[in-house]
């Protein structure tokens, strides 16, 4: 080991997501990572069991660094038609800002999701959750008319997914993307209020 630290999880997904930054998805394998980390790949063997967890954990991290603003955003206080507004520019914002960054690194991620779909559908279902409850608050405020708020999450997600989801990353850099979002937001609002 090249320090004295112990090797836990914690490290191996540091170093994982450093082999995919220098060298693409393709090199994030068990032996690499115990090279970068300066041990055997036994030892990174104790802590994962192959490559496709490796992987898989790796996308599970990322994924998750995403949610805490969006967690708040939906346990918050306020107007539940401001709240999933702010919640759906809040993903969008941190997925563009992903992008922008580390553009080599965010497309790596895309290409690793493919192999980690379960942890992908978890995601999925927990922002679908997320947006859910601010509907269900706005149905109670009066707000929203009284629908189905899993489904209704559901279809705000993939109606919006252009504009959040990475593998339309190449279109985030036109200009007109955000006033494409304001119609589209537009468009599914005047479905969800309550009618006066």
């Amino acid at each position: 080991m090249t320090d004295n630290a112990p090797l836990t999880r914690e490290r191996i997904l540091t170093a994982a997501e450093e082999v995919i930054r220098r060298f693409g998805p393709e090199r994030a394998t068990v032996v690499d990572v115990a090279r970068a980390l300066g041990v055997t790949h036994a030892a990174v063997y104790r802590h994962v069991a192959n490559k496709a967890e490796l992987r898989q954990l790796v996308v599970k991290q990322w994924m998750e660094t995403i949610m805490p603003p969006l967690r708040a955003i939906a346990a918050g206080r306020g107007s539940a038609p401001k709240r999933l507004r702010k919640f759906f520019d809040a993903l969008i914002a941190v997925k563009r800002r992903r992008s922008a960054e580390d553009p080599e690194l965010f497309a790596a991620y895309r290409t690793l999701a493919v192999d980690a779909a379960t942890v992908v559908a978890a995601h999925v279902d927990e922002l679908i959750a997320l947006s859910a409850a601010v509907i269900k608050d706005g149905i109670k405020e009066g707000a929203f008319r009284r629908v189905e708020p899993v489904g209704a999450a559901r279809a705000i997600l993939t109606a919006t997914s252009r504009f959040h989801h990475p593998a339309h990353a190449g279109e985030w850099g036109d200009a007109a993307v955000d006033a494409a979002f304001d119609e589209v937001w537009a468009i599914l609002m005047v479905g969800l209020r309550a009618r006066r």
